[in-house]
């Protein structure tokens, strides 16, 4: 998915370090910046991850989605863009070929994995609100915990087939064909099963998952007109918790369309330039910084959990038990 059709004028504008054309104070200062969008992205998602392993409350088949999407971005964080900013930074590849195959490898692989992880929180919601008493019948936590582990493994050895069979794994320290190219059976192989079906699911369910929580809102106005009983406020609490759920997973996948979709249109144009290149691919990891900031936004059950761990109290006896949902 990565890394495609670079032009050779681009490899060598890589390999060869032009001298840089900005100051000493804006090179430095993007050193900074790099730094701090690699702490937000790692401790944001570290925060989230914490969260939902400590909290038994939390331990939910969507908030499993939740936990995948964050140690996926907690690794872009770690293992990504760190690298991604600093080939931008010095306009030029530093790191050396083995290198390169490790972060090829990753930027694939985690980038996949987060566009699956979004794919399954839209099917998961869409299950959820269309046939909720078949989902709390069928989907169990164990269920949840399996499919993102075979996920994880088949994307992995998925990723590796990928490199094998393209070169990926050949450590050449020279300009030429420096990063991946997919030949073109391969490429339209990873197009269709990284990008066009993840993103259909996600586009045709929300869709579905809008016209279905709209459908929700009316049955609740009219629960809440028509009688006052225990079992109507239960089953409207219920039916605002998941309606409520889907608004902000829906928020979550619109910024993850926002950020990808620059990226594959370019793509898809060819005759791609190296800068706007990295600009465009810096967009899709920046994604990975992004998510912690709508949870604390949106779901005050992270911003309780977070200051519960800010300030020390998950190290108490029975802190997984506390509510913090409420």
């Amino acid at each position: 998915m990565l890394f495609m059709n670079l032009n050779q004028t681009d490899y060598c504008l890589r390999f060869s370090c032009p001298e840089r054309a900005v100051s000493s104070a804006l090179y430095v200062f993007s050193y900074v910046s790099t730094a701090a969008v690699v702490f937000l992205t790692v401790c944001g998602n570290l925060l989230i991850i914490i969260s939902v392993c400590h909290f038994k409350q939390l331990h939910t088949p969507t908030n499993m989605l939740i936990l995948s999407l964050a140690v996926s971005d907690c690794l872009v964080g770690v293992f990504v863009i760190p690298t991604a900013l600093i080939w931008m930074i010095e306009s030029c590849w530093i790191f050396g070929g083995l290198y390169r195959i490790c972060f090829t490898f990753m930027s694939y692989f985690l980038t996949g994995m987060s566009i699956f992880n979004i794919a399954l929180i839209a099917v998961d919601r869409y299950f959820a609100l269309s046939k909720p008493f078949l989902y709390n019948k069928t989907v169990s936590l164990s269920t949840m915990c399996s499919v993102l582990l075979s996920i994880w493994i088949l994307l992995f050895l998925y990723n590796i087939a990928l490199q094998y069979f393209n070169g990926g794994f050949v450590s050449y320290d020279g300009p030429e064909d420096y990063f991946l190219v997919l030949n073109q059976v391969w490429y339209l192989i990873d197009l269709f099963l990284i990008f066009v079906i993840p993103l259909s699911v996600i586009v045709i369910l929300y869709v579905q998952v809008f016209f279905i929580a709209k459908k929700h809102a009316t049955a609740i106005r009219e629960l809440n007109s028509h009688t006052r009983t225990q079992t109507s406020k239960n089953m409207s609490d219920s039916m605002k918790s998941e309606r409520k759920a889907a608004k902000v997973l829906g928020i979550l996948v619109s910024v993850f369309l926002a950020c990808l979709l620059p990226y594959f249109v370019y793509n898809l144009l060819g005759n791609i330039e190296l800068e706007p290149f990295q600009k465009v691919l810096l967009l899709v990891y920046i994604n990975s910084s992004i998510n912690p900031v709508i949870y604390a936004l949106f779901y005050p059950w992270f911003r309780r959990a977070v200051k519960l761990i800010f300030t020390l109290q998950i190290f108490n006896t029975d802190s997984a038990l506390i509510n913090v949902l409420y």
